[in-house]
Order: C-alpha cells, then structure tokens, then sequence
C-alpha cells in the first residue's frame, strides 16, 4: 500500500485548521496541525511534510518567517493562506512562497 501523503497545516484559527484537516483526512491524507510559527520550525523535520498550507498572519513569527525558514532548509511546496482581512507586503508572499 502507497504511503499516505503528509499535510502540514499552520493556522492560528483551530475551526480553519481542523475543517482543513477533517477534508485532507477524508481523502486520505495525513495531516498535523500546527497554531505558530516556532511550533511550525520545530516539527517540520520530523513530520517531512509533502506539503505546507500556510497562514500568513500567525502570532509571534508570522507566515513570512516560517516560509524564508523552511525554504532555507527544504524545497517543499507552500501553499500561503491568506484571509479577506490580511496584508500583502507588496506581493512578498508571491516571492517567499516559490
């Protein structure tokens, strides 16, 4: 049997994430939850992720961080979240999320 893809979901807002999760798993992913950006770094190499959905507005490190960090250390894909309500920074997730 094939090995089950890994998602890695990085949002604040635990209704979100859990709805995201509740659908990925439905569909035979596995996910892990994660609500911050440090808790993101930390279990990023353990997990080995084949995906990241990542909020940009996160407390503490916000979304940007997390993804400049993660894609020091790995090529995996970034998929950025970003709400109705949330910034641009000029279009710096476009550049930080390739």
């Amino acid at each position: 049997m094939a090995e089950k893809q890994r998602v890695m979901i990085v949002d604040d807002d635990a209704n979100i994430a859990e709805l995201i999760s509740l659908y990925l798993a439905k569909e035979c992913y596995e996910t892990k939850i994660v609500y911050d950006g440090e808790e993101a770094l930390k279990v990023f190499p353990e997990f080995r992720p084949n995906i990241i959905l990542l909020d940009l507005m996160l407390p503490g490190m916000d979304g940007y961080q997390v993804c400049r960090e993660i894609r020091a250390k790995a090529n995996v894909p970034i998929r950025i979240e970003i709400s109705a309500g949330s910034y641009s920074k000029n279009g710096t997730a476009g550049k930080i999320g390739k």
